[in-house]
């Protein structure tokens, strides 16, 4: 049996570190700094606090950064910079608007299964940065409320993130930390996030069924609204996708991580496609979002080292080993009220460590993995500001109401309470019942000996 820890300054220190630094990050919107800035702050007083202390240095601090989350981003980053410009989205996005030839739940399932698809490989940020001012001008030409299309957007691209290893940044954190290849990630989570997904079409359909109902009297031809600008660009992109998707399928036989495989998707689409402008589609890097990530994991880096976390971590594990079920369904409960209230990137980092350390010492944490995922994907649906994708739409929601002078395009904190906070509620219980019916599958060892 191991020693129990004992509390010592090197953990008092570590601990008020990150507590101010995260009330910095998730306070961002109250003192007007970016929470990039608390992270670079906090994990820079943490490698000081731990040098003067001994339990830290930036040694350990380079350490500390999970590359492969850093380089995948940035790699998947570039290749939508590059994809953009062709025309290739807007052009989808104008074909299901004409498929759906004016039947209006019709063209929310059809741009939702868009959003959805394309959020499996990209993250959802971009996803409805790219969709949401295209749904925007499909609804005016429809004179409907862009409402429901934006919620649902916004809703279904967090969902289906959920379901793969590169579909959402806390699904790289944990996928990376706990050793999981694309494939199991997807086996796992494919099926629970299929029933959530379907759940959330269905109560929008619920939720907005005045909206839904009305039907335009002439449905504008969309066919010809928008050609593709560089149509060779863009169906290279495509075959590099399509490769993509293949390699991190076998990645794992090749001893690939998932960052090598959009490295090397990068690079295929840089030499086929001779025209892509390098500095234009390296200016798109989102920096910011990038040295987040790396300070996040030098400041928890410096937690872990200080033997905080596994502090923690002991008065946890009995509950675990006692009863691993419940321990699963608290955990994506707790997780996804969290990140409907904070940024869940923070809260995930935080996470990781506590679960690897009771794996280290012998406990089943499989369960946890896939809880954690669940909780903190689907939790972000929660409230408007649960995730980056939500304050997106409403931002775009607000701007549209402003420039109509229709106040009721905006999606208020109240209007997503009526319409989100339901939609979340309903994904958790269905996957509380899925992870309590199937838990022999979710509990299986993720590396059988």
């Amino acid at each position: 049996m191991t020693q129990p820890l004992i509390w010592n300054p090197a953990m008092t220190v570590s601990a008020i570190i990150l507590i101010l630094t995260f009330i910095g990050i998730f306070t961002e919107g109250m003192h007007g700094f970016h929470r990039a800035k608390f992270a670079m702050i906090g994990s820079g007083s943490m490698i000081i606090a731990g040098q003067i202390l001994g339990f830290y240095d930036p040694d350990k601090a380079i350490e500390s950064i999970d590359w492969n989350v850093v380089f995948l981003l940035g790699a998947m980053m570039t290749i939508v910079a590059i994809m953009i410009p062709t025309g290739g989205f807007q052009y989808l996005a104008y074909r299901i608007a004409d498929l759906s030839r004016g039947r209006l739940f019709l063209l929310m399932a059809l741009m939702g299964t868009a959003v959805t698809v394309i959020s499996l490989l990209l993250d959802n940020v971009t996803t409805v940065v790219i969709f949401g001012p295209l749904i925007v001008l499909i609804c005016r030409a429809l004179q409907v409320s862009p409402v429901p299309y934006l919620l649902a957007a916004a809703l279904l691209s967090d969902t289906g993130g959920v379901a793969t290893l590169v579909g959402d940044p806390p699904n790289l954190m944990i996928g990376s930390a706990a050793h999981i290849d694309f494939n199991t990630f997807l086996m796992r989570m494919g099926g629970i996030v299929l029933v959530a997904w379907l759940a959330i079409l269905f109560s929008l359909k619920l939720l907005f069924r005045k909206e839904l109902a009305a039907a335009p009297q002439t449905p504008p031809d969309f066919s010809q609204a928008e050609r593709l600008r560089d149509p060779d660009t863009w169906r290279k992109s495509l075959w590099v996708m399509g490769a993509m998707v293949v390699l991190f399928i076998v990645h794992h036989r090749f001893h690939w991580e998932a960052w090598m495989v959009a490295t090397f998707g990068l690079t295929l689409l840089v030499f086929l496609a001779p025209n892509v402008d390098m500095d234009a589609s390296f200016e798109k890097l989102e920096m910011t979002l990038l040295a987040f990530f790396i300070s996040l994991f030098v400041l928890i880096g410096g937690v872990e080292h200080s033997g905080f976390l596994a502090y923690l971590g002991q008065f946890i594990e009995p509950f675990v080993e006692r009863d691993l079920l419940t321990a699963c369904i608290i955990l994506m409960w707790v997780a996804a009220i969290l990140s409907a209230l904070i940024d869940n990137i923070p809260f995930t980092a935080a996470m990781i460590p506590i679960i690897a350390g009771m794996e280290s010492r012998g406990v089943n944490v499989t369960p946890l993995w896939w809880s954690l995922a669940i909780g903190v994907g689907m939790g972000g649906n929660g409230t408007h500001l649960g995730s980056t994708a939500n304050v997106y739409i409403v931002t775009l929601s607000e701007r549209l109401a402003k420039e109509t002078g229709n106040p009721d395009y905006a999606i208020t904190p109240g209007v997503w309470f009526k319409k989100g906070t339901p939609a979340m509620i309903l994904t958790l219980l269905t996957s509380t019942l899925i992870l309590w019916a199937f838990f022999d599958f979710f509990a299986a060892p993720l590396h059988p000996h």
